[in-house]
């Protein structure tokens, strides 16, 4: 299937990464922004990257929801409450993908816990049970996303609903990652939690690419 995906904070690393792949995949996708000419911009950019027939467009955040199927929260953990807040009544029937992971700017290689468990966590006590929050992405290097390389890292996918897990794991495939249904919303504390580690392995490492991936599992 085919979505009209929108990416809340859609102008930062992360954000353009992910629209690229899925816009490549042939998938609409809204670049949202606080301002219009940021989201713009953005568009502009990843749309000179991609074969013509692509869909990709620059919004506002409240627009971009409003006009996705499947909205993809992709802002720094300081704005993750107020930004939820804001949109809380355009997400409504939504799936909801978190990519969040609270980070201390300070300490980026120690793990912080929201008080929630997890961000996704958070994201699904201020939007309510009208909102499939699922975690996913939050171990995956921004870097490799803007390239048309094999990315080996896997990615785990957590959050509320059997159904809406696999529907997040089918855009993971088409953004070229292999995904895994990691259950349950509340395992996604230790999801969030492992892109600290990650992190503290690239500094050690002088690497940008630490990354996860599952085994013993046969194809």
């Amino acid at each position: 299937m085919t979505y009209t995906i929108g990416i809340i904070g859609g102008t930062g690393r992360e954000g353009k990464g992910l629209a690229y792949r899925w816009a490549k995949a042939g998938h609409r996708v809204l670049i949202g922004s606080r301002t219009a000419e940021k989201a713009l911009a953005a568009a502009a950019d990843l749309a000179a990257l991609l074969p013509q027939e692509a869909r990709i467009e620059g919004m506002p955040n409240a627009a971009a929801v409003e006009q996705c199927d499947i909205a993809v929260l992709t802002v720094p953990f300081a704005a993750h409450s107020d930004t939820l807040q804001t949109l809380k009544d355009l997400l409504q029937g939504k799936i909801l993908i978190d990519v969040t992971v609270p980070l201390n700017p300070a300490k980026v290689t120690r793990v912080s816990i929201s008080p929630e468990g997890s961000a996704a966590q958070q994201a699904q006590k201020i939007l309510g049970e009208g909102v499939q929050v699922v975690a996913a992405f939050q171990n995956i290097a921004y870097d490799h996303l803007l390239k048309d390389e094999i990315v080996e890292c896997d990615v785990l996918v957590s959050g509320t609903g059997k159904e809406a897990r696999r529907t997040v794991i089918g855009l993971v495939q088409d953004a070229g990652l292999t995904g895994w249904d990691a259950g349950v919303i509340e395992n996604s504390v230790v999801i969030e939690g492992l892109t600290p580690i990650l992190i503290g392995l690239n500094i050690q490492h002088k690497v940008s690419s630490a990354g996860i991936k599952i085994t013993g599992i046969p194809e």
